[in-house]
Order: C-alpha cells, then structure tokens, then sequence
C-alpha cells in the first residue's frame, strides 16, 4: 500500500514502505526510456530528499534493460562520475562506466560496507540496475549507517572516534588482486607515487610482491546533512570476519601478518572475535533488502548506507555505476587520514 510523502511545494511521488525493505517508488508506465528520463528528471529533487531521507531508494518499473538504458538513467542522477580507485574485488567493465557489481562466486555472500570507505576520495552516490535477476536469493541489502552508529556499545564507538582504523593489503594473484590490477599500473615507481599523494604506506618485498598500509576515520558526517555516521571497512575486511577454516588455511600457508586484508583500530588495537560479532549484529539489525526484479534501480547513498550481496542461484546480472566524489575532509573526519608504519 503506498503512502504518500510530502517533500513541500514540489509535486509529491507515492513512496512504498514495507518492513524490513528499503522505501520504493513505482514508476509510470512509459513506452521509452527516453520518457522515462524525463520523468526521473521533472521527479529529480523529490527522488534525492527521499534518498537523504532514508539513504536508499528503490525505483521500480522502469523499462531498464540494456547498458545504454542503465547509462542514461546515470546521466540523471551521477553527471559526475568516480573511477573505481584502489581496487579490491574483481568486476567487469561494460563500457561507459557501468560494472559489474562484483564477479565473486554466487555462493559467497558480500559482507556489508560503505565504498571505498578507504579511499580519500569516494563515490557519494551508487546506483544499481537490474537487468538479469536471479532464480533464488541474490538480493543487495542496504544497512543505515547512522542506525549502526547508534546501536554500538559506546566504548567501541569511543575508540573508533579517538582512533580510527588502519586497513594493511598483502596484494598476490594467487590469492587477491595483484598490484598492478589494484593500482592500474605496471610501473612501481607510479604507484609508489599514488600512495605518497594518497597518503598510504608501501613496502616491497625481493620477490617484488607489495604490501601497504593506511590510517582512517571510521567515523564521519554526511557532508549534506550532518548526520554522523559508521563509515569504515574495520568489520568487512577483518581476519575474524574469514571462514574460519579458510582463515587457519592462509595464516598457515602466509602468516598473521600475510593476509590479503586485515585490519585494527588506528592504535594497533587488535578486533576479537567478540567485538566482531558485536559490529556483525548491529549492522544486520539495520538491514533491508528487496528482491530484484528486471528494470529496478536501486539508489544509495554510500555515506549514510552500507550495502552488499546475498548469495544466488541461477543467472544474475546486477551493474553498477558510481559518482557524485566526495572528498572525507568535507565529512569532517574524527581522525585525520594518514599513512602508517608497517
């Protein structure tokens, strides 16, 4: 049942809220996309205070089907795009800048996360298409950041406030993304610059394998609503977050310090397990999914949502395009953002 919404004098859409699932608006029918983006256009301010409302916005029957329908669909709401910097997980381009949302096998779900929360300068906006959806499972649930804040115990949030996280990367292309696919490079010497200017450490090893480190908040404000709120990978990339069988397999072969990820609060700290499953609750009591059907689109704010990927069966193909950068110093980070020694 859909619940009409005022936004002031614009005119109002009929947003949908059911529980446990992100708000939803549906679309007019149109013959074409080009009508369509008219429509997304003239609805355009109404559309982006729901999404600094509720942080993710469900748009559904829209004739989406295509890169190009996807693309310019964009236009409307990223006309300023952000390149996919420092990469972690594999994806496919599909030409102008749409993606893949990941290629990570359909049986491993994607742990929650803000992107590139590491990076000095992130995406403030994703969107989300649909053009395949799956026979089972398979849906990107979006988690509200200032929700997850609020509900952690205050001596974590305290010590993330006072330290922030430090992410250290072991790059292989045995087991994670070598140097080279991370930093769209095959030059040393450019990314050694890359880290000097984005303020993260590096070291390499004689067999010229890489091995960085960086210091960041993992808590900031939204640079619009001034909202606080959790924005890190601390959870997302943390040993104790690996199938533990999985986890006693790589410490054995490559050491505690080997790891393709791992991570700490910014003054060493190690995570326990306990503080794992702590940050773990919190972000699933915040969580809300729907299940993806052709020509939806999903949009998210990356700083007040976390998202990420249930495991599927069947055909899927989710794409993805980012934009809208946002620089952290304009979040007003509680920590400064530095390198930090390995």
């Amino acid at each position: 049942m859909g619940t009409s919404v005022d936004f002031g004098s614009a005119p109002c859409l009929a947003w949908t809220f059911e529980a446990g699932k992100p708000a939803s608006v549906t679309a007019p029918q149109f013959d074409g996309i080009g009508d369509t983006c008219k429509w997304l256009t003239s609805t355009h301010p109404e559309i982006m205070a729901g999404l600094r409302e509720y942080g993710a916005v469900y748009l559904r029957g829209l004739p989406v089907n295509t890169v190009d329908s996807v693309a310019m669909i964009r236009d409307v709401f990223i006309p300023q795009r952000t390149p996919y910097r420092e990469k972690a997980t594999p994806r496919s381009s599909f030409g102008k800048d749409i993606y893949s949302s990941t290629d990570l096998p359909p049986s491993q779900p994607i742990r929650m996360h803000n992107e590139n929360s590491y990076t000095l300068t992130f995406p403030g906006l994703l969107m989300f298409a649909c053009l395949t959806a799956p026979e089972e499972g398979g849906a990107t649930p979006v988690a509200d950041c200032r929700r997850i804040l609020r509900s952690l115990p205050s001596e974590l949030v305290e010590r993330m406030r006072a330290t922030g996280w430090i992410l250290t990367r072991n790059y292989s292309e045995h087991i994670s993304l070598d140097w080279r696919t991370v930093f769209a490079s095959d030059s040393k010497e450019q990314v050694e610059e890359y880290c000097g200017e984005n303020l993260i450490s590096c070291n390499w090893d004689d067999a010229d394998h890489l091995r960085t480190a960086q210091l960041r908040p993992g808590i900031v404000r939204h640079p619009e609503t001034g909202e606080e709120v959790w924005f890190n990978h601390l959870a997302f990339w943390n040993s104790w977050a690996l199938d533990p069988d999985i986890r006693e397999a790589l410490i054995d072969e490559f050491g505690p310090g080997g790891l393709p990820f791992e991570t700490s609060f910014g003054d060493g700290a190690r995570l326990t397990q306990e503080e794992l499953e702590v940050i773990s609750a919190a972000y699933a009591e915040a969580t809300v999914r729907e299940t993806w059907q052709p020509g939806d689109i999903m949009l998210v704010d990356n700083i007040l949502t976390a998202h990420g990927r249930d495991s599927f069966q069947g055909d899927r193909k989710i794409v993805v395009a980012m934009g809208a950068p946002v620089d952290i110093q304009a979040c007003r980070p509680t920590v400064a953002p530095a390198a930090t020694r390995l």
